[in-house]
C-alpha cells in the first residue's frame, strides 16, 4: 500500500505530518503562521490560519499539476482578399473561445495567482480529432457555427484555429494562499472540511470543500479538480441555523452542527449535484448535552457531545445518510476524524494525545479500541532509557521544583527497573498497596491539583494557553481519563470506576500543600499491584516504587525543552491516511522497549565471533561427508532393490463432455507418478467415465502437459489441461473440482509433476515469455533456441507454460531480467526474481522474494429497459430481448443480488453504482440509448431509440501472494522497457509509462541492480495517451486517445525524455489502440482488431512512410528484441470449436521479409496479453542443401 500521511495541529498552532511508513512527526517548516485546524485528502491538504484565511498545500509529485488554455483564431473568407480577419457584425468575435460568445484575446488570459506559472508561449494546435492538420493548424467550415473539417472545400467560407498555452501549479509543498475573491468576501472561517472524491472521477481530482464562518454560515468551494487545486469561487448554501462545524466524507456524506447542539445531514448530494439540495436534522445523541463535533466517512458517522463523549452513528450510508441510531462507545475526546477506509482518529480530553481506533474493518465499523499514536516529533532530543525524555515517554509528566538530588536518582533507578520488566507508566503510579496495607497511619488519598489544558476553540486556543492554573481543579478517574486502555467491552460490564489513588498519598500535608501538579497517564492497575507486591529480594521498602520522590523530581528548571516535549495536540485529519486492517503501523512502538530489545540481541551476538562460526560449519561440514562416504563405499557391491517407486493420487471431479450433447459427467480422476533410478520422473493423468453403461478412460502423459490454467467459471471450480493435440483442436480437457481449495490442490501437484518431468525448478530465466489471461492468472514459458528458426521453428502448440503467483493485468519485460506488471487496479509491481506464490506452496513457491499483492477491479451488471408508447422506457421488455439486468452480451441474467465476485478469493469493498465512463458515453444518469438490442449506443436520445440500457458497477478486492513488490505511487495503465540484445551491457535502462489518467512518464535510475529505478520524469503531451512503446536506438512510439500516433524525437542516453513529438497519421478510418517497437519493426492495432505494419521505418528515416495492413482480429501484439512478432488473436478455428483469445506466433519473419508469411497457432483462449520482450535468443542457423 502507497505511503500516506497523517497531518495534525498543535496547541501551539504548528502542523505535523505522520507517515504511514515513519515513526516521526515530521513538522511542515514552511509554514508562516499558526495554524487552527487542518483537512487532508490524498493529494493535498487544506487549512485555517490564524488571520482566517484558507492556505493549500499541494503534495509533490512526479506528475505535475499542468491546465490547458485555450483560444480560437476566426477568419472569414472575402472574395478580394481570401482568408482575413474583417467579420461580419453577426459572427463570433475574431478572438473567442470555443462556442465563439466569449471574447478570449492571448493576452487576456491570465495566471489564476502566484501559484501558477507559464510553461512557454503561445503556439498553434495542428492537431485536429487525431489527423494532423495543413501547415497552420486551420480547419475550415460554411459558417459559424457548424461541423469543421481539417480540408479546404469550395463552400468553406469561413475557418478557424486553435492556440494553446500551458500554465503549471508551482507552489508544491508549500502553504499557499487561496487568492482573494472579486466578489464580496465571506466573513473568516472558523472550521472547513474537504471530501467528495468518490462521488465521480471526472474532472480528474475533483474535491469537495466546505468551510463555516464565524457567523455560522455554510460556504462551499467551486471549481476544485487536478488541473485547478485552488478552485475558482465560494458559494453559500442556505443552512437552517447557526452552523459551528461541518465534515465531508469521501463521498456523498456531508453533516454539520448548529449551535444548539443539534446535527444536520446534506441530502441530494450527487455527481451531477455536489453541493446537494437541502438539509435534514437529526437530534444530538444526547438531549440533554448537545453535540460539538461530527466526523463522517463513507459509510460511518461519529459524534462528540459536549460533556466530551463519543458516539457511533449506525446505519449511515448513501442511501440513507441519516443513519437510524447512536451508539454509546467508550472514551472521552475533543474532536474525532474520519479517514480513507472509514479508519478513526481522535485527541484525547485529559493528555491531548491523538488516539487511533483499532479493528475497523468493513464487517466492524465502530472498531474495538482506542490506542494512544506514541512516536516523537521532529526536532526533540533524544535521551537514553535513564534520562528523563525516556520517562515521559513511558507516559508521565512531572512540574515543580527539583526538591533534591536523591529524588532524581530515586526515579531514575526506578525508570531502569520499570523499562526491564516492560512496565511502561509505572513511575507514576501511587505507593504499593502492600505498603499502604501496612501503613494505618497514612493519609487518605486526596487529589492533587494539575495543569489545565485548554480546550480549542476556534481563535481562543492560543490564548488560553498562557491562562492561570484552576487550583481546584481535579483529576477524573479511569473510565473518563483513559481511552486507550479501555474496550467496551468493560464500559458495558458494568463493574464500579477505580480510583487512582492521588499523588498526595502517604505524604504529609505540608507536602501536599507545596506539592507540584502532576498529569497522570493510563496504567494497567492488575499489573501495577501484582509489581508492587513482588519487591526483589533484600530490596529496601525506600527503594521501591515512591510516588512521593516521583512528585518532586521536575524537569521544568533543568531541561528547557522538558515542557514540549509531550505534544498537546489540537486537530487532527486522516482524509489522506490510507490504512486498513491489514496494514502494519509503527506508530505504538516505545522507544524504551526497543532500545532494550536491541541491547539483548546485540549483547548476545557478541557471544560468538564470526570465525567461531565458519569454523563450526566446517567441521559439521567435513563429519557429514566422511559419513556419506563410509557408507557409499561399504554398499557398493549390493544391487539396488526397487528401481523405481510409484505413487497415485485418486479423486472425484466432474468432466465437460468430449461429444454432443456437451455436459457435466461425474468421473474419476487419477494422477500416477513414477520415478526412475537416476531421478528421472514422469506420470499419466487418467480420467474414468461411463459411457452407455460402460467404463472407458483418457489419459494423457506428465510430459506432453504444456499447461494447466484456471477457467473463469460462475458456478464451478473449473480448470483446464491442455496438450499439443488439444490445443490443435482448441479442446482441452475440462475439470471441476467441488470446492476451490480442492482444485488449487490439484494445480499445485500436477504443476510440479509437469515441472519435474521436463526438469524446469526455479525462477524464469531472463529469455523467458510471459502472458497473461483474461482472470489475470501469470503464466511463463522458457523459449527454445529453435522456437525462431527457420524454415522450421519449433511449433507454439508445444510450448509448455507454467504459472507464477500474482494477479496482473499486463506484463512487459527485457532480457536484462527486468519485468513490471500493472494490475487492474492501474498500481505498478515489481518483479523480484522468484517464483511460486499464490496456492503455490512448499518446494513449489520460493521462500524469498514473495511479497503480498493486492488488486481490485470492477464487476459490471447492464440494466436494461425498452420504451413504450404509454409508459415510456420501463424494466418491461419484449419476449425476445435480453434479459433486463444481464451481462454485456444479454445473454445471461445478472442482478445485483445474484452478481458474485470471480471467485471466493476476491471480495466486495464498495456498492453498486452507476457506472458513466462506458465506451460512447452516458447521460447525466448513465443511460445509453439505442435503436435495439443490440447495437451501437449513444449518449443522447433520438426518435428512433426504442432501448436503452446503463452499466452499474461494484468494485471487489483480491489479496494473494507473488514475487511482485509495488512501486508507488502513481497508477499506470502502460508500461514498455528497452528489449535488449544479448550479452548486451546497458548501464541505464530506458523505462516508458503511462498515467491512469494519459500522462507520459520515463523512468529514471532502472538498472540491474535497482530496477525499481528511482524516479518519474514528467514527458509534456498536447492530449492524454493509453499505449506506450519504446524499441532499439531509442524508437518510442505512442498512442493518442483519440486513435493517433506519435513518433518521441532525439531520445538517447544523454537525453532521455527526448525534445518533442511528431504526429503520425493512422490508417485511414481507423483508430490505433496499441503500439509495438522492436528492433526494426514498428506494430500497431486499432480499436476494430486489424494489425498494421509501418512501412519506410529507416534511421535516416524513424517515422516511417505508410501503414500496411497485415491481419484482423487481433487483440494484441507483441515486437520482440529479434523483431519476432506475437499477437492474441480471437476466433482461431480449431478442429472442435472456435476460440477467443489465442497466443499466435508470425511465421518466416527475417531482415528481407520483416512482415512474416504465415500464423503459428498456440495456447488458447481466454488470453489477454502477451510479451516476448524478453527472449534475444538467437535462433540457430540452418542450412539447406
Amino acid at each position: 500500500m502507497p505511503v500516506s500521511l497523517l497531518w495534525a495541529v498543535d496547541v501551539f498552532g504548528r502542523v505535523y505530518s505522520l507517515s504511514t511508513a515513519g515513526q516521526l512527526w515530521e513538522q511542515c517548516r514552511d509554514a508562516q503562521m499558526e495554524f487552527k485546524r487542518v483537512t487532508a485528502a490524498q493529494q493535498c491538504c487544506w487549512g485555517i490560519a490564524c488571520d482566517n484565511s484558507i492556505y493549500l498545500n499541494v503534495h509533490a509529485s512526479d506528475l505535475p499539476v499542468r491546465h490547458q488554455e485555450d483560444a480560437y483564431e476566426n477568419q472569414r473568407w472575402n472574395p478580394v482578399g481570401g482568408f482575413s480577419d474583417r467579420l461580419l457584425p453577426s459572427d463570433r468575435w475574431q478572438w473567442s473561445d470555443v462556442t465563439g460568445l466569449q471574447h478570449q484575446l492571448l493576452d487576456g488570459v491570465q495566471l489564476p495567482s502566484s501559484s501558477w506559472e507559464w510553461e512557454g508561449d503561445w503556439y498553434v494546435d495542428e492537431n485536429f480529432e487525431g489527423d494532423p492538420t495543413e501547415k497552420g493548424g486551420w480547419t475550415y467550415a460554411m459558417d459559424f457555427p457548424a461541423t469543421y473539417t481539417k480540408d479546404k472545400k469550395w463552400n468553406s467560407c469561413v475557418r478557424r484555429r486553435r492556440w494553446l498555452r500551458y500554465r503549471r501549479y508551482k507552489a508544491m509543498d508549500t502553504w499557499a494562499k487561496i487568492p482573494s475573491q472579486q466578489t464580496t468576501l465571506p466573513d473568516p472561517f472558523s472550521d472547513i472540511s474537504c471530501g467528495g472524491w468518490e462521488i465521480n472521477e471526472e474532472p480528474r481530482g475533483r474535491l469537495s470543500l466546505w468551510a463555516v464562518s464565524l457567523q455560522g454560515k455554510v460556504w462551499f468551494r467551486e471549481g476544485i479538480c487536478h488541473h485547478n487545486p485552488e478552485g475558482s469561487s465560494w458559494e453559500e448554501v442556505d443552512v437552517p441555523g447557526e452552523v459551528v462545524q461541518i465534515s465531508c466524507g469521501p463521498g456523498d456524506l456531508v453533516w454539520a452542527v448548529l449551535w444548539e447542539g443539534q446535527l444536520i445531514v446534506r441530502e441530494g448530494v450527487s455527481r451531477d449535484c455536489p453541493k446537494g439540495t437541502s438539509w435534514a436534522v437529526v437530534e444530538s445523541p444526547n438531549p440533554e448535552v448537545g453535540a460539538t463535533h461530527i466526523a463522517v466517512g463513507v459509510n460511518v458517522a461519529w459524534a462528540v457531545t459536549k460533556d466530551n463523549k463519543v458516539w457511533f452513528r449506525r446505519g449511515v450510508n448513501s442511501h440513507n445518510p441519516r443513519g437510524s441510531g447512536w451508539i454509546s462507545m467508550v472514551g472521552e475526546m475533543i474532536m474525532i476524524n474520519i479517514g480513507l477506509n472509514d479508519q478513526v482518529w481522535a485527541i484525547g480530553c485529559e493528555d491531548r494525545a491523538v488516539y487511533f481506533r483499532q479493528g475497523v474493518t468493513s464487517s466492524e465499523l465502530s472498531g474495538k479500541t482506542w490506542k494512544a499514536i506514541s512516536v516523537p516529533r521532529d526536532g526533540e532530543r533524544s535521551h537514553s532509557s535513564a534520562s528523563a525524555n525516556s520517562i515521559q515517554s513511558a507516559g508521565c509528566f512531572f512540574f515543580g521544583e527539583v526538591r533534591d538530588q536523591s529524588g532524581g536518582s530515586d526515579v531514575e533507578s526506578d525508570v531502569e527497573k520499570g523499562s526491564a520488566d516492560g512496565a511502561f507508566g509505572l513511575m507514576a503510579a501511587p505507593e504499593s498497596s502492600a505498603d499502604a496495607a501496612t501503613n494505618p497511619s497514612s493519609d487518605p488519598p486526596v487529589e492533587a491539583p494539575k495543569p489545565r489544558i485548554p480546550k480549542v476553540t476556534s481563535d481562543s486556543f492560543i490564548s488560553e494557553l498562557v491562562s492561570d492554573q484552576e487550583p481546584g481543579k481535579t483529576s477524573r478517574d479511569v473510565g473518563s481519563a483513559g481511552p486507550a486502555v479501555l474496550e467496551e467491552e468493560e464500559a458495558v460490564s458494568g463493574e464500579g470506576d477505580v480510583k487512582i489513588p492521588s499523588a498526595g498519598a502517604g505524604r504529609s500535608p505540608s507536602q501536599r500543600a507545596g506539592a507540584p501538579d502532576l498529569q497522570w497517564s493510563n496504567v494497567d492497575l492488575e499489573e501495577m499491584q501484582a509489581r508492587h507486591v513482588q519487591p526483589a529480594a533484600g530490596q529496601d521498602a525506600s527503594d521501591s516504587c515512591s510516588l512521593s520522590s516521583v512528585a518532586t523530581y521536575t524537569l521544568a528548571m533543568e531541561d528547557p525543552y522538558g515542557a514540549d516535549e509531550h505534544p498537546l495536540w489540537a486537530w487532527v485529519s486522516g482524509g489522506g491516511c490510507s490504512v486498513d486492517s491489514h496494514t502494519q503501523l509503527n506508530w505504538f512502538i516505545c522507544p524504551l522497549n526497543t532500545s532494550s530489545l536491541h541491547q539483548s540481541v546485540q549483547s548476545l551476538s557478541l557471544s560468538m565471533t564470526p570465525t567461531q562460526t565458519a569454523a563450526w560449519r566446517k567441521q559439521i561440514f567435513e563429519q557429514l561427508s566422511e559419513r556419506s562416504k563410509r557408507e557409499l563405499d561399504n554398499f557398493k557391491h549390493y544391487e539396488q532393490a526397487v528401481e523405481q517407486s510409484v505413487w497415485v493420487k485418486k479423486g472425484a471431479m466432474q468432466w465437460w463432455r468430449d461429444w454432443k450433447p456437451h455436459k457435466w459427467a461425474d468421473v474419476h480422476f487419477a494422477l500416477e507418478q513414477f520415478s526412475g533410478p537416476e531421478g528421472y520422473k514422469d506420470g499419466i493423468l487418467f480420467i474414468y467415465y461411463s459411457h452407455h453403461e460402460e467404463k472407458k478412460y483418457l489419459h494423457a502423459f506428465i510430459n506432453e502437459v504444456t499447461i494447466l490454467v484456471p477457467v473463469l467459471n460462475d458456478s464451478k471450480h473449473t480448470f483446464a489441461i491442455y496438450t499439443p493435440e488439444r490445443t490443435k483442436q482448441r479442446w482441452p480437457f475440462r475439470l471441476a473440482a467441488a470446492t476451490e481449495l480442492e482444485m488449487h490442490d490439484w494445480l499445485a501437484l500436477l504443476s510440479a509433476s509437469c515441472c519435474d518431468a521436463r526438469g524446469i525448478h526455479g525462477p524464469p530465466t531472463k529469455q523467458a515469455i510471459w502472458s497473461i489471461t483474461c482472470k489475470g492468472d501469470i503464466f511463463v514459458s522458457e523459449p527454445a533456441p529453435a522456437l525462431e528458426a527457420a524454415p522450421y521453428p519449433t511449433p507454439c502448440d508445444q510450448m509448455f507454460w507454467r504459472q507464477v503467483g500474482g494477479h496482473l493485468r499486463l506484463v512487459e519485460c527485457n532480457s536484462l531480467g527486468i519485468a513490471w506488471g500493472i494490475g487492474y487496479d492501474h498500481t505498478a509491481w515489481l518483479y523480484t526474481g522468484g517464483y511460486g506464490g499464490g496456492f503455490f506452496q512448499g518446494l513449489s513457491s520460493s521462500t524469498d522474494n514473495i511479497y503480498t499483492q493486492t488488486d481490485v477491479k470492477s464487476v459490471y451488471i447492464y440494466e436494461n429497459q425498452r420504451w413504450n408508447p404509454v409508459t415510456g422506457y420501463t424494466s418491461r421488455g419484449l419476449p425476445t430481448d435480453r434479459f433486463m439486468w444481464s451481462d454485456a452480451s444479454g445473454l445471461h441474467e445478472r442482478t445485483k443480488t445474484s452478481a458474485k465476485p470471480p471467485s471466493t478469493q476476491w471480495t466486495w469493498v464498495s456498492d453498486w453504482a452507476v457506472d458513466y465512463s462506458v465506451s460512447g458515453g452516458a447521460d447525466k444518469e448513465g443511460w445509453q440509448y439505442a435503436a435495439d438490442f443490440p447495437a451501437s449506443y449513444h449518449s443522447y436520445k433520438t426518435m428512433k431509440d426504442f432501448v436503452r440500457r446503463r452499466r452499474w458497477a461494484r468494485k471487489c478486492k483480491l489479496t494473494t501472494t507473488g514475487p511482485w513488490q509495488e512501486i508507488p505511487p502513481i497508477p499506470l495503465s502502460d508500461v514498455t522497457i528497452l528489449p535488449c540484445p544479448s550479452n548486451s551491457s546497458v548501464d541505464t535502462v530506458p523505462v516508458w509509462a503511462i498515467s491512469s489518467k494519459g500522462d507520459v512518464l520515463c523512468r529514471l535510475g532502472v538498472t540491474t541492480l535497482t530496477p525499481a529505478g528511482s524516479s518519474w520524469l514528467h514527458v509534456g503531451t498536447d492530449q492524454p495517451f493509453k499505449s506506450i512503446s519504446i524499441g532499439a536506438a531509442g524508437q518510442v512510439w505512442a498512442v493518442a486517445r483519440d486513435g493517433s500516433a506519435f513518433y518521441r524525437g532525439s531520445v538517447s542516453a544523454q537525453n532521455p525524455a527526448g525534445d518533442c513529438w511528431y504526429h503520425i497519421p493512422s490508417p485511414a478510418k481507423q483508430k490505433l489502440k496499441q503500439v509495438c517497437v522492436g528492433r526494426t519493426s514498428i506494430y500497431s492495432v486499432d480499436e476494430n482488431g486489424n494489425l498494421w505494419y509501418r512501412q519506410g521505418v529507416a534511421p535516416s528515416y524513424p517515422q516511417g512512410s505508410s501503414w500496411e495492413h497485415i491481419s484482423n482480429n487481433v487483440r494484441k501484439v507483441s515486437v520482440g528484441p529479434l523483431d519476432q512478432v506475437w499477437i492474441i488473436a480471437d476466433k482461431v478455428q480449431g478442429s472442435h470449436s472456435l476460440s477467443c483469445g489465442t497466443v499466435c506466433h508470425r511465421l518466416g519473419v527475417h531482415p528481407f521479409e520483416p512482415k512474416g508469411q504465415s500464423w503459428d497457432y498456440g495456447i488458447g483462449g481466454g488470453w489477454e496479453h502477451i510479451t516476448v520482450r524478453g527472449n534475444s535468443m538467437e535462433p540457430p542457423r540452418v542450412f539447406l542443401p
